[in-house]
């Protein structure tokens, strides 16, 4: 099992907390991020809202890229993940972005292509948005001339939405960036089968899971293409030294009261085709993170993401809230027990460091 978490760049993940504790600062991402690689963390994620989708969208957020590459610049080990929306960017400027950044990292730079959902978001800051299928259909686009461009010269595209001549890119990455993607519609998935290299869910049940990654690995064979490389996760996780205080705190964060932070629900539900709708509960916490039920004591939360591991599940991309505080219960409690329970070779866990950079 790789440990991955996201990147806080809204201030936390909860909609009926107002202050959790993670200030809106690249200072507080660097010092998780070199904390998180110094303690059993492989990847973070980070997510890509010009508008807070958590606070409200008057709050402040930080910018993915920027947030991104200075990430990649202050670590050596954690793979950097950033989200993109095509509907925000161009292709061929993004592969040499891309391909200057696998660099900077030492190929540690890697891609979540997005294919938006956030109407008012696309209003406000000039992005492309249109109907649900056409957004994959653009995204599956832009992924192809992120790829001709780092393997070819001279590459040419004339598609429905793009048009690239004969362009250059040099130098070349090293190795082409994964790129992750998710999605649940039909047309996402049969997008994503064609140009993704790893898929990536919302919180979801074991069941859910085992469905979901037994479908996509059968399109991909259906598709005559190689497995995907990863099955990527999202889930928000509380452990405490007893079940009655981790559902304690479960109740406190899902206290909901709709206000500013729930601006994005209307759009979230309507813009996208979710295989499970959401009720405020659930949207009280980011990306559905409480359908796998991280909540309990560190062997509870151990035995589960176990359960996720046995049916394919290779990759948790955690929230928690503060997050500092919580990834070290994860990284000194959790972790060691899931490799101790299910060992693999390449994992070598270092004691849990509380301090700030070495």
């Amino acid at each position: 099992m790789r440990f991955g978490y996201w990147t806080p760049i809204f201030g936390g993940w909860l909609r009926n907390v107002e202050d959790e504790g993670m200030p809106v600062d690249f200072g507080y991402a660097a010092d998780l991020a070199r904390f998180a690689e110094r303690n059993g963390f492989d990847v973070t994620l980070v997510p890509e809202l010009n508008l807070n989708d958590i606070k409200g969208i008057s709050a402040p957020s930080l910018e993915a890229w920027t947030v991104a590459t200075a990430l990649a610049a202050v670590t050596e080990r954690i793979e950097v993940m950033a989200a993109i929306r095509p509907g925000f960017h161009l292709p061929a400027v993004t592969a040499k972005q891309v391909a200057t950044l696998q660099q900077l990292s030492g190929g540690r730079f890697s891609l979540n292509v997005v294919s938006a959902w956030w109407e008012q978001e696309a209003r406000q800051y000039g992005g492309i948005f249109s109907a649900h299928d056409d957004r994959y259909a653009r995204t599956e686009e832009f992924a192809t001339i992120l790829r001709g461009l780092w393997t070819q010269d001279g590459f040419d595209h004339a598609g429905d939405y793009y048009h690239v001549e004969d362009a250059h890119l040099q130098p070349k990455p090293a190795a082409p960036p994964i790129l992750y993607a998710g999605g649940e519609s039909p047309a996402g998935k049969a997008s994503i089968t064609r140009f993704a290299d790893a898929y990536l869910t919302h919180g979801g049940t074991v069941d859910e899971l085992h469905a979901k990654i037994a479908e996509m690995r059968d399109r991909r064979a259906d598709a005559g293409l190689a497995p995907f490389a990863h099955f990527g996760m999202a889930a928000y996780i509380i452990v405490r030294d007893t079940e009655a205080e981790a559902q304690a705190e479960l109740a406190r964060i899902t206290d909901v009261t709709e206000g500013p932070a729930y601006e994005s629900y209307r759009d979230f539900i309507s813009k996208s085709q979710l295989e499970h709708v959401l009720d405020l509960r659930d949207y009280s916490v980011s990306n559905r993170g409480l359908r796998p039920n991280f909540v309990g004591t560190p062997e509870q939360v151990a035995e589960r993401i176990l359960a996720f591991q046995e049916v394919g599940v290779d990759t948790l991309l955690l929230q928690a809230s503060p997050q500092r505080e919580e990834l070290e219960r994860v990284a000194r409690d959790v972790i060691p027990l899931v490799r101790a329970w299910a060992p693999t070779a390449e994992h070598q866990l270092a004691p849990v460091v509380s301090g700030g950079a070495p």
